[in-house]
């Protein structure tokens, strides 16, 4: 199943900041590769996607964390939930391991 992405103001914000800062590039390409793994398959192994249970979505949906990076200082993750329909996955952040 493919999935629509939607961004989050944040989240858009996010990915304009690393599109735009030349030292970020290799994150940005990580950043991007996610992506299109949440696009296709958002239980990617390499995802290692999991419930993130300190935060809810804006209507009480559960959060769940994606790695864009692992074993890396402040490695990158994407945090992002399904919208009510199950047809399409809202960016809420993509920023640096909290």
């Amino acid at each position: 199943m493919i999935f629509k992405l939607l961004f989050t103001k944040s989240a858009s914000d996010d990915l304009d900041r690393l599109e735009n800062d030349k030292s970020l590039l290799k994150r940005l390409k990580a950043v991007r590769k996610a992506l299109a793994y949440l696009e296709t398959n958002p239980r990617h192994p390499s995802l290692n996607t999991h419930k993130y249970s300190s935060l809810t979505g804006q209507n009480g949906e559960e959060v769940f964390e994606a790695y864009a990076e692992n074993n890396t200082p402040a490695a990158y993750r994407i945090f992002w939930c399904y919208d009510p329909s199950k047809k399409q996955i809202t960016i809420l952040a993509i920023t640096e391991h909290p």
